[in-house]
C-alpha cells in the first residue's frame, strides 16, 4: 500500500530500526494515555537531505489548537506528578528552605548602599537602600507593586555616581525586554521617564547624574515583540525630564544589525566605552567616545573581532582591559589611546595557570578573580603587575564580581558554594582583610554537607573535572540516587552555587554531581572552543563519560542516575538521551535546543550561531543533524521516564521545539515508561517566575525524580 504523505513524514522522522536499551526501572504498568497529537506531512529539503517535521505546528502557541494541546499536557502532567507519595512533604520542605534570605552583592554610592534582598518566600526581589554605614536598610522597590501575580520581575538597575537617583528595569511574564524607569532615592518617587525596548544591557549613568547611556533596539511591529529580535540597536544618551524620542544618537551600524553594544561610562566619568560583539560569539570590539568633547564622537580602539575585551578600567587615557587575546587562560593589558597600535599594548599581568575571569580596579590595585579547576581564587596585583596579597576564602566555591568606585577604600563582593547560599563581604582593599557584610542568612549546618572534586578521563583522554556535593553522612556503600547536571557552553563556567531544589536533594540521601565540560570557560577560551561549532560532540562525550565514572565507581547505577540540564544544557540532555539511553533512569531537560535544524529561525536564534554553527551552512548541517535532539530520536528505543519544562512567554527560544520534542519521544517510546512535559503557561525563562511558581517547579522535578528512581518516600 502506497504510504499516504502523513504517514511517509512520520516514517520518515521516527526511524523503523528498533533501538535496545536497558528498561527504565520499575516502569508504570500501562503507558500513559497522552493527548493525542496531530501529524502533518511538512517535509524540508536541507543540502538535498529530507528532514520530516511531522509537529511543526506546535511552534506555534498563539493557534487554539495548540495551547490546547499545552493545556492537555499539563493536565496530564499534573495527575501523573499529583499521586506521587511525598509530592507535599518535597514542596514543604522547600518553601522551609527557600525562607533562607538572600542579598546581592551590595553597590556603594556616595554614602549609601544599594543591594537586592528576598526574605526567600518574597515573589520577587526587593531593592532596598542604606543611607549610611549606622542606617537600617529601607525598601527603595517593591515590585510586587507592580503586579498582584509576581509575573512583572524586577530585572536591572543603575544607581548614579552619587547614589541620589536609581533607573530600574522591569519584565513582563519573564520577557527579555525591559523597560527602564527611575526614582528619586530621597523620596522614593518615580520620575516621569520612561524607556521601552531595551534587553539584556544595562543602564550607565553620565557622570553629572543629567541621564543615563542605554542599548535601545526597533520598536516591534503590534503583536510581534514576542517574536521580533528588534535589530539593529542603537545607544542613546537619555537626558532626565525629556522623552524618549528626543534621546541623543551616541552610536550605531545600521549596516551591521548583527552587532550588540553594552556601553559603561569609566570610573572617572571622563569616557564611555562601547564593548561591540556578535550575538553569542565571545569576541569583542571596543569603541570609546570622550565625554569631555562635543561632539562626541566615537572612535574604534580595538577592532576585527579577535579575542575577548573586557574594560576594567583607565588612568586618564590610558585603559586597562581583561582580555585572552594572545592568552587563552586571560591576561591583564593596557592601551594607550594616544597610541593605539597594537604594537604598542603593554602587558601587566601575564598568562597564569588559572583561568583569569574577571577584574575590578579599586586605587592602584587589580583585585582579580581566577578559576582553579572550577573553583575560584582571589589575588591583588598592583597597576604594574606586583603581587598584593590573596583574599582568603571559606572553601570550594564561586566569588562574584566586586562592587566599589575607584577611589573607596572598600569593595563589595558575594561567595556561595553547593552547600553555601550566597553571602556578601566586604574587603578593605588597602588591607586585603574581610568582614561579612548583613546578616547571616539561614539555620543551615555546613558540617551536615560537603562539597568534594573529582577528576575523570573523557573518551579522548582529556581530563575533566567534576563536583560532588551530598550528605556527609552518606552510606559509603551505594548505589545512591545521583542527579548529574550539566551545561557545556557559551564559555560559561559551572562554578559551584547554591540551590534549595539541590539540598533537598541531598537531604534525600542524593548525590549532586557537576562536570565542567569543555565548551564552558574553566579553562579558558581553549577550553570553550573545544566544545564548539564541529566540536560539540566532545561536550556529550564528556557528559557520557562523567556518568561512566559514576556507575564505575560504585557511587551509583544506570537505574538510579538522572540527568538534568537547561537551555544549552537541555540540549545536551537530549542529546546524550539518543546516544545512550540505557545509561539514564530518568532525565529532566529544561529549555532546551532540541531542535538544531530550526534554531536559527527562532527571534534570538542567530546568535547562537557563533557557538552552534548554522544549519544553512553545508558543512555544518552534518553535524548539527547527527546530535540534534529531536532528529535522532528512534522508535522502539526504551527512552527512561523524562520531565520536559519549558515556558510559553519564553521569548529568547520560544517553547515551540520543546513542544515538537514532547511530542516525538512520547511517539517513540518504546516502554511504558512516561514522557512528560510541563509548561509553565504565565512566564517565560525560570528565573523571572515568582518565587511561588519555582518552588512548584522544583518540587515537581524532585518528586518526579523520587518516582523514576524507586527512592523512599521523603519525610522531614
Amino acid at each position: 500500500m502506497e504510504r499516504t504523505p502523513i504517514l511517509a513524514a512520520m516514517a520518515m522522522f521516527l526511524s523503523t530500526a528498533t533501538v535496545s536499551s536497558a528498561a527504565p526501572p520499575t516502569p508504570p504498568a500501562r503507558r500513559p494515555a497522552y493527548p493525542p497529537t496531530r501529524i502533518v506531512g511538512t517535509v524540508d529539503t536541507m543540502h538535498g537531505t529530507k528532514v520530516a517535521d511531522p509537529f511543526r505546528w506546535l511552534e506555534r502557541l498563539d493557534t487554539p489548537e495548540a495551547w490546547a494541546w499545552v493545556e492537555a499536557q499539563n493536565k496530564l502532567t499534573a495527575m501523573i506528578l499529583g499521586q506521587i507519595p511525598g509530592r507535599d512533604a518535597i514542596r514543604d520542605r522547600l518553601s522551609a528552605l527557600s525562607s533562607i534570605e538572600r542579598t546581592t552583592t551590595p553597590i556603594p554610592r556616595g554614602e549609601r548602599l544599594f543591594f537586592a534582598r528576598n526574605d526567600g518566600l518574597q515573589p520577587q526581589d526587593l531593592l532596598l537602600v542604606q543611607d549610611s554605614p549606622a542606617s537600617e536598610p529601607r525598601v527603595l522597590i517593591d515590585p510586587a507593586a507592580f503586579s498582584t501575580d509576581g509575573t512583572v520581575s524586577f530585572s536591572g538597575y543603575s544607581v548614579s555616581h552619587d547614589g541620589s537617583l536609581v533607573a530600574y528595569a522591569l519584565s513582563n511574564e519573564g520577557s527579555d525586554w525591559q523597560d527602564w524607569h527611575v526614582r528619586e532615592v530621597a523620596t522614593g518617587k518615580d520620575r516621569n521617564d520612561w524607556i521601552k525596548w531595551t534587553r539584556f544591557n544595562a543602564a550607565t549613568w553620565a557622570p553629572d547624574g543629567s541621564g543615563f547611556f542605554y542599548t535601545r533596539y526597533g520598536t516591534p511591529a503590534p503583536g510581534q515583540d514576542k517574536v521580533a529580535s528588534g535589530h539593529p540597536p542603537k545607544v542613546l544618551f537619555h537626558r532626565l525630564g525629556t522623552p524618549q524620542s528626543a534621546d541623543e544618537l551616541i552610536y550605531e551600524r545600521p549596516d551591521r544589525p548583527d552587532w550588540g553594544f553594552r556601553p559603561e561610562v569609566s570610573d572617572d566619568g571622563r569616557y564611555l566605552v562601547l564593548t561591540v560583539s556578535v550575538g553569542s560569539d565571545r569576541r569583542d570590539v571596543v569603541v570609546y567616545a570622550d565625554l569631555a568633547q562635543s561632539p562626541r564622537n566615537a572612535v574604534e580602539l580595538v577592532g576585527g573581532f579577535e579575542a575577548d575585551f573586557g574594560f576594567v578600567g583607565n588612568d586618564g587615557p590610558v585603559f586597562y582591559f581583561r582580555t585572552d587575546s594572545g592568552a587563552p587562560r586571560g591576561r591583564i593589558i593596557a592601551i594607550d589611546t594616544r597610541t593605539p597600535q597594537r604594537t604598542a599594548w603593554r602587558e601587566v599581568v601575564g598568562e597564569q595557570r588559572d583561568t583569569l575571569q574577571g577584574v575590578e580596579l579599586f586605587h592602584d590595585i587589580f583585585v582579580a578573580r581566577f578559576l582553579q579547576d572550577a573553583s575560584s581564587r582571589v589575588r591583588m596585583l598592583r597597576t604594574d603587575g606586583t603581587p598584593a596579597g590573596e583574599v582568603s576564602l571559606p572553601g570550594l566555591g564561586t566569588v562574584g564580581p566586586f562592587t566599589g568606585t575607584r577611589r573607596q577604600g572598600a569593595a563589595y563582593y558575594s561567595f556561595t558554594g553547593f552547600t553555601a547560599p550566597a553571602a556578601s563581604y566586604r574587603l578593605d582593599v588597602k588591607t586585603g582583610t574581610t568582614t561579612r557584610h548583613g546578616r547571616v542568612a539561614g539555620k543551615l549546618d555546613p558540617d551536615t554537607f560537603v562539597t568534594s572534586q573529582v577528576f575523570y578521563t573523557s573518551k579522548d583522554g582529556t581530563r575533566v573535572p567534576m563536583f560532588l556535593s551530598h550528605r556527609k553522612a552518606l552510606p559509603a556503600k551505594g548505589p545512591h540516587p545521583t542527579l548529574l547536571h550539566g551545561f557545556g557552553g557559551f564559555g560559561n563556567s559551572m562554578t559551584p552555587s547554591f540551590s534549595a531544589a539541590n539540598l533537598v536533594w541531598m537531604e534525600m540521601g542524593g548525590i549532586y554531581a557537576v562536570p565542567s565540560l569543555r565548551g564552558g570557560g574553566e579553562y579558558g577560551e581553549a577550553w570553550h572552543q573545544a566544545g564548539m561549532l564541529k566540536n560539540k560532540q566532545d561536550v556529550f562525550d564528556d557528559f557520557i563519560a562523567a556518568a561512566e565514572y559514576l556507575v564505575q565507581s560504585g557511587l551509583t547505577t544506570p537505574r538510579k542516575l538522572a540527568v538534568s540540564g537547561a537551555s544549552n544544557g537541555g540540549l545536551l540532555v537530549g542529546a546524550v538521551l539518543n546516544q545512550r539511553p540505557d545509561l539514564f533512569g530518568a532525565a529532566v531537560p529544561a529549555m532546551g535546543f532540541m531542535d538544531m535544524l530550526r534554531f536559527h529561525k527562532f527571534p534570538l536564534g542567530w546568535a547562537l550561531i557563533a557557538e552552534y554553527g548554522s544549519p544553512d551552512d553545508p558543512s555544518m548541517f552534518p553535524v548539527l543533524h547527527a546530535y540534534s535532539p529531536l532528529h535522532n530520536i528512534r522508535k522502539g528505543t526504551s527512552y527512561p521516564p523524562t520531565l520536559i519544562t519549558a515556558a510559553a512567554h519564553d521569548d529568547r527560544l520560544p517553547p515551540g521545539p520543546s513542544l515538537k520534542y514532547a511530542a516525538a519521544l512520547q511517539a517513540a517510546q518504546g516502554s511504558t515508561a512516561p514522557i512528560l512535559i510541563r509548561i509553565q503557561t504565565t512566564s517565560g525563562r525560570g528565573s523571572a517566575g515568582s518565587t511561588a511558581a519555582l518552588t512548584d517547579e522544583a518540587a515537581d522535578r524532585l518528586a518526579f525524580l523520587v518516582r523514576a528512581l524507586d527512592m523512599p518516600a521523603p519525610k522531614w
